[in-house]
């Protein structure tokens, strides 16, 4: 452990504690000033419930920095050595403001069993910290890069083994101020010979062996001069950021996990699926009527199209709801049209001004009108509202074993393939779109494909 980190770790205690201090006195002094949130225009009431200053600081202020330091630790923001990026602390910052926000009004609520002192003033209080808590970091984050600049807090790494590192580790090691990187040595025997370099911090093999001698050896070496030693995963080096050390009894385990769909992070998704389609169908039911009519005035019954795709998994069909835009007989003469697919690339069939297509289903797939029915598909849980798009039986037999990786989440009405192109991809380029979708999800990456959904459709981006 570097000085400069312990110091720095250390720094951030009273860093926190001074931020909720000056947030929680500022917030109390422009309530008491009956300072109002537009400047100029009183609104507020002289402030009547406000408990004098003394007894604030006692039992509001000194409690409040001792939650607060709490939450912040219990989200890892007190590690004395982090290999968070700086915006993930400062994102863990904002979640402990709000943390602290929340444990306030429970409190006040359910053990004092009265309303906070002031509503105004805690709004000032959650602002403020929110600001002073995330300046205070910032402050130590630039101390910390212009100590890096001048050689202080360096870790210096050198890789060893027969097989070089991977140039994705090489530029990290290399872009990154936080390491120095020396070069790769093919065995111990390098090591001792680095006598030009004063301390080596960490050790990185490139081909681990347990049944090795020379691995025993490294490690034993590494141990007896304190020196720091690592090794790059031998399998799943294409997926790093989904690796996971956990332990089986006392044993360190190293897990791969598909996709961070697992866990909070399906329950999270489920739960906004549910609600957004709810209020997505209560909102469209009227434009459902109208399509449903058109579709009826076009070409008739059935108004709607029930196609058998494969699920999440890969392991059962879902009948995917669609207002039907081609003739009542389109399955029936697909096989007279498969020499015009100009889906070579792939199993997927597309074609280019298919005769299939009814007048009005023009006018529901112009405008991607034909996909809405699938609400009713995420509301049960056989789709989701962002996802690979379902594909065929007939089309996922030709899979190869990699491309079924898209089946550990649910189909989706749009997709990161669909913003990026929609059909005018290759089916490679859709696939790899899909995995990485499947292997970096998070909330903020499926709002992020829903807003540009919104855009696709209306730039007619790869409607067929």
């Amino acid at each position: 452990m570097k000085r400069s980190e312990l110091l720095l770790g250390l720094l951030r205690l009273p860093v926190d504690a001074l931020a909720v201090t000056s947030a929680l006195l500022l917030a109390y002094r422009l309530r008491e000033a009956q300072v109002d949130l537009i400047p100029g225009v009183q609104l507020l009431e002289p402030a009547t419930t406000l408990p004098p200053l003394g007894f604030y600081v006692d039992a509001f202020v000194v409690p409040s920095i001792g939650a607060f330091l709490l939450l912040a630790a219990v989200l890892g923001l007190y590690a004395l050595r982090s290999t968070k990026s700086a915006w993930r602390e400062m994102g863990n910052v904002v979640i402990a403001s709000l943390l602290w926000l929340v444990l306030v009004v429970a409190w006040f609520f359910f053990v004092e069993k009265q309303l906070f002192y002031s509503r105004i003033l805690l709004f000032h209080a959650i602002f403020f910290l929110v600001l002073f808590s995330v300046a205070g970091r910032t402050t130590l984050v630039l101390l910390q890069r212009a100590m890096l600049k001048l050689g202080i807090g360096v870790r210096i790494v050198v890789s060893v083994g027969r097989h070089t590192i991977t140039s994705l580790a090489r530029r990290t090691l290399e872009r990154d101020c936080r390491y120095r990187y020396v070069g790769h040595l093919e065995d111990l025997a390098g090591i001792r010979r680095l006598a030009h370099v004063p301390v080596i911090d960490l050790v990185l093999q490139t081909d681990p062996n347990p049944d090795s001698e020379e691995t025993i050896q490294l490690i034993d070496f590494c141990r007896s001069h304190h020196i720091g030693y690592g090794f790059f995963p031998p399998v799943f080096s294409d997926v790093p950021h989904q690796l996971r050390i956990e332990r089986l009894g006392m044993l360190p385990m190293m897990r791969f996990q598909p996709t961070p769909l697992d866990g909070w992070g399906r329950i999270v998704k489920r739960a906004g699926d549910i609600v957004v389609s709810i209020a997505l169908l209560a909102l469209l039911s009227p434009l459902f009527l109208l399509l449903a009519l058109g579709v009826l005035l076009d070409s008739g019954w059935p108004v709607f199209f029930i196609s058998s795709r494969v699920g999440d998994f890969g392991r059962r069909r879902i009948p995917m709801l669609k207002f039907r835009s081609m003739v009542c007989d389109a399955e029936a003469r697909k096989q007279e049209l498969l020499h015009m697919s100009h889906r070579g690339d792939g199993p997927l069939f597309k074609v280019h001004g298919d005769p299939r297509v009814t007048r009005f289903g023009h006018f529901l797939r112009r405008w991607s009108l034909d996909e809405w029915p699938q609400l009713f598909n995420v509301l049960v849980g056989q789709m989701s509202l962002v996802g690979p798009r379902p594909h065929l039986p007939s089309e996922v037999e030709h899979y190869t074993s990699v491309q079924r990786r898209v089946f550990a989440v649910r189909p989706g009405m749009t997709g990161l393939a669909q913003v990026m192109g929609r059909s005018t991809l290759p089916f490679g380029e859709e696939v790899k779109f899909d995995l990485q979708y499947v292997e970096e999800w998070s909330p903020l990456l499926d709002l992020w494909i829903m807003w540009r959904t919104i855009f696709a459709v209306l730039k007619k981006d790869g409607a067929e």
